[in-house]
Order: structure tokens, then C-alpha cells, then sequence
């Protein structure tokens, strides 16, 4: 009697164990699947931020000609304005030079 039921428990046992480690190698799966999903995530999250880097480089070119083009024009504008409406044309501010300037103008 004692006999089967020490060889039911281990019995028992050895299926707990079977299980456990069943379910310890789909764990490891699972994690290794993970950190690989990681590793993946983080190489397009770096790739993403490369590529915003380039936009954000490109944009501030495109800025920097577009307020120039904006000059240009503000410019031509009142070069215009002086010959057709000379009301409205402003006369350049006078540019007061430095010491050094006044010196390497004479």
C-alpha cells in the first residue's frame, strides 16, 4: 500500500518536473523571441532618428533660403515702391560704421 502510493507520488513528481521544464524552454523561447524583438525595435527607433535628423537638416536649409528669398523680395519691393509709389518707398537705415571701419574706408 505505502509502497504504491510512494510510487504514485513520485510518479507525481517526475510529471511536475516533466512540466516544469516544458514550460521553463518555452519561457526561454519566449524571452529569446523578446530580446530579439528589442534589438529590432531599437535598430528602427535608431533608424528613425537618423532619418528625423536629416528632415530636421533639411528644414532648417529650406528656412534659412526661404527667409533669404524673403529678403531678396522685401528688397526688390521697396526698390520698386522708390520709382512707383515713393510713399510708401523706406529709405535704407544709415548704417553707422565702427572705428575700425571709418579707418579702413579713408
Amino acid at each position: 500500500d505505502s509502497k504504491k502510493a510512494l510510487e504514485r507520488k513520485v510518479a507525481d513528481h517526475e510529471t511536475e518536473i516533466a512540466n516544469a521544464q516544458e514550460a521553463l524552454s518555452t519561457l526561454t523561447e519566449e524571452i529569446a523571441s523578446l530580446q530579439k524583438g528589442i534589438k529590432d525595435l531599437d535598430a528602427s527607433v535608431a533608424e528613425a532618428t537618423e532619418n528625423r535628423k536629416m528632415e530636421h537638416e533639411e528644414f532648417k536649409a529650406l528656412m534659412a533660403s526661404n527667409s533669404a528669398a524673403k529678403e531678396v523680395l522685401e528688397f526688390a519691393k521697396n526698390r520698386l515702391n522708390k520709382f512707383y509709389n515713393p510713399k510708401m518707398y523706406k529709405a535704407p537705415a544709415k548704417k553707422e560704421l565702427s572705428a575700425e571701419d571709418r579707418i579702413a574706408s579713408s
